[in-house]
């Protein structure tokens, strides 16, 4: 899949919206499973969300359903992660990366190959 590029992260107000997309440079996410993950400083990295490689069977972090949605666009080669109503404890780093396993939901760390290198997202109060 290539190196992995997350983009998108930002200052934001509580309440706000951004969106985050991952894109593969010298490679393609079509065949992989793609998910989002985040760490906040002092905390585990943990899952936010992820998408089948055929951008089907979003899941979600119970955190997150229903405030961030994750799409895939093998076309243009990229993952993204709108996420809306933030508060100040989604602050984080968020990363990319790409399931080991294409048949397998894409839910741990422990399930992804590559990662990207990450993007801050900072919600203000």
């Amino acid at each position: 899949q290539g190196q992995l590029i997350e983009s998108g992260g930002g200052l934001v107000q509580a309440g706000g919206s951004l969106t985050l997309a991952c894109t593969a440079s010298g490679g393609t996410l079509s065949s992989y499973p793609v998910g989002w993950f985040r760490q906040a400083p002092g905390k585990w990295r943990e899952f936010v969300a992820s998408i089948s490689w055929s951008g089907t069977m979003p899941k979600y972090a119970d955190s997150v359903k229903g405030r961030f949605t994750i799409s895939k666009d093998n076309a243009k080669n990229a993952v993204y992660l709108q996420m809306s109503s933030l508060t100040p404890e989604d602050t984080a780093e968020y990363y990319c990366g790409t399931g080991r396993n294409l048949y397998q939901p894409l839910t741990s760390t422990r399930g992804v190959g590559t990662w990207g290198q990450g993007t801050q997202v900072i919600v203000s109060s």
